[in-house]
């Protein structure tokens, strides 16, 4: 394992300098991320083979162009392994991965690290598991199978990379150059600490969108019609696959249930601070809410830079919102982010442009000088 602290590695490399992949490399489940790491793979030239219970995604991942399936004569000549099943079955996977492919390094992409390796030094699987890497790759999109993968799709974004104590330098190497030649930009991490990581940054935040939505189950009608754009933030993620997240919670309930003892303990401190009608707490309570939001790192991990929302009236007529893109880029204002909140009662959308703080008043007046409705 290379000698560096953990954390984003700032240095930057051509993804196929040095490449120590020289020979074919099998996608065990091709499903959005495997096809998407293939299709990465396969776009640098490499020999990638694919494998899944469904035959239908290895036909379509093909026709994309993430590879070719993989057949038993392959087998012999794999130096490389990604398991991309669901997380159920990563730990299995992998030791069956190591067991038939002896010459092969494996690694998997799944959302928890401890589990799956406790599995496989549990096993017959144990005696190869120096060629064991396991890995994470924080992407994805709120579409799955191989037609919504993209060989760009983890351009830019953290791939976490979670050597074990025995897991051999040259393994580490190899799967670091997949992270590379995918575009991604590799973090180093124990899987213990992987697994704290998520459940802080993943898995507690949907669980409790998920409390928030829940409460609008079954609310009378009249309560929902006041749904605004706030909500809709808050509840997103809570409408992911209950199946899929039910797998990865399991997986990591050690560091999950600690996070949410920790949740649990600041809730009734809230419940408290509301019934004594404390202000000056509760103003702390919700302070302390900014200060995180301010620790989420900015785009491409960089620090946090002040940001500033522009609202813009948008008319809910073919061709408006491409019209306002246009002025906002006829601005020269960069947009960091953007988010729509549709009034149900009215034929107008509102807008929301996010852009650096020094920027935004130039911005406003761009756009109010081109005739948009804009909100202060």
């Amino acid at each position: 394992m290379p000698d560096e602290p953990a954390g984003r590695d700032p240095q930057p490399r051509d993804p196929r300098a040095g490449d120590p992949v020289t020979g074919p490399v099998l996608v065990v489940g091709v499903g959005l991320i495997g096809t998407s790491a293939a299709l990465g793979l396969a776009a640098v030239g490499h020999d990638v083979l694919l494998r899944d219970r469904v035959p239908e995604n290895v036909r379509t991942a093909s026709g994309l162009g993430a590879g070719r399936a993989a057949t038993e004569a392959d087998d012999p000549d794999v130096v490389l392994v990604v398991v991309a099943v669901p997380p159920d079955l990563v730990g299995r996977v992998v030791s069956e991965a190591l067991l038939r492919h002896p010459q092969a390094v494996v690694t998997d992409v799944g959302s928890v690290k401890e589990a799956p390796l406790r599995e496989v030094l549990a096993g017959p699987a144990a005696a190869h598991a120096e060629r064991y890497v396991g890995s994470h790759p924080m992407a994805g999109s709120e579409r799955s199978g191989p037609l919504a993968a993209s060989a760009s799709l983890f351009e830019g974004r953290p791939w976490a990379i979670t050597p074990h104590p025995r897991s051999a330098p040259d393994a580490v190497e190899l799967v670091e150059s997949v992270v590379r030649v995918c575009g991604a930009t590799p973090v180093w991490l124990t899987p213990g600490e992987h697994d704290r990581a998520v459940a802080r940054t993943s898995h507690v935040p949907h669980l409790a969108s998920g409390l928030v939505a829940g409460l609008l189950d079954g609310a009378p009608e009249q309560h929902l019609t006041l749904s605004g754009q706030g909500l809709r933030d808050v509840t997103r993620i809570a409408a992911g696959a209950p199946g899929l997240y039910g797998q990865i919670v399991a997986g990591n309930a050690e560091a999950v249930v600690e996070l949410l003892g920790d949740l649990r303990a600041q809730l009734d401190v809230l419940i408290a601070t509301v019934s004594a009608g404390d202000r000056a707490g509760l103003e702390e309570i919700l302070q302390r809410g900014v200060r995180g939001t301010r620790a989420i790192p900015a785009k491409h991990g960089g620090p946090p830079r002040p940001m500033r929302s522009v609202w813009v009236s948008v008319p809910d007529h073919q061709g408006e919102l491409a019209r306002l893109f246009g002025d906002a880029v006829a601005s020269g204002v960069n947009i960091e982010d953007i988010r729509i909140d549709h009034d149900p009662g009215r034929p107008v959308g509102l807008v929301e442009l996010v852009v650096d703080e020094l920027r935004a008043e130039h911005l406003l007046t761009s756009l109010e000088e081109r005739g948009w409705v804009t909100h202060r």
